[in-house]
């Protein structure tokens, strides 16, 4: 008797727990960033890595993916404006350990969520898109890896 009394007890402690399926979920969908925003949020957030990761140098490389999104030709500009070799095609001089850069763009709600990354830091920020460009709809996210 004095185990079905607990497992009744636990049963209905356990089904508190349960979630119902019309739960709030949250999704972000890719999207594509194109003109004036693409340059702006780029021009944001390659400023930004460069206040994390330092000035560029002649053995600073800057390895990315090659696409042909306009957020990624903005950004791999943005990149270079600021001194740094920017890597699409894997070809690295032999003595040059590039820095692996990831990225994305996300919108949510009317706004574009936009992250860099590194194996050591990961900047992330959301933008409100305008007809002149984006402005900052967030503050900077820094996340840095050991």
């Amino acid at each position: 008797m004095g185990k079905i009394f607990g497992f009744l007890i636990v049963a209905v402690l356990l089904s508190g727990c349960q979630t119902a399926d019309d739960a709030m979920t949250t999704s972000s969908t890719p999207v594509t960033v194109t003109g004036p925003a693409a340059s702006a949020i780029a021009g944001d957030l390659a400023s930004r890595l460069a206040e994390q990761i330092g000035p560029a140098s002649a053995a600073t490389a800057i390895k990315m993916e090659k696409e042909q999104s306009e957020f990624a030709t903005a950004l791999e500009a943005a990149l270079k404006g600021w001194g740094y070799t920017v890597v699409t095609d894997g070809k690295v001089a032999k003595d040059v350990k590039p820095i692996e850069l990831a990225f994305a763009v996300e919108g949510f709600d009317g706004q574009v969520f936009a992250r860099v990354s590194t194996p050591s830091i990961a900047l992330g920020r959301a933008y409100t898109p305008t007809a002149a460009g984006a402005t900052p709809a967030s503050p900077l996210s820094i996340m840095q890896r050991n």
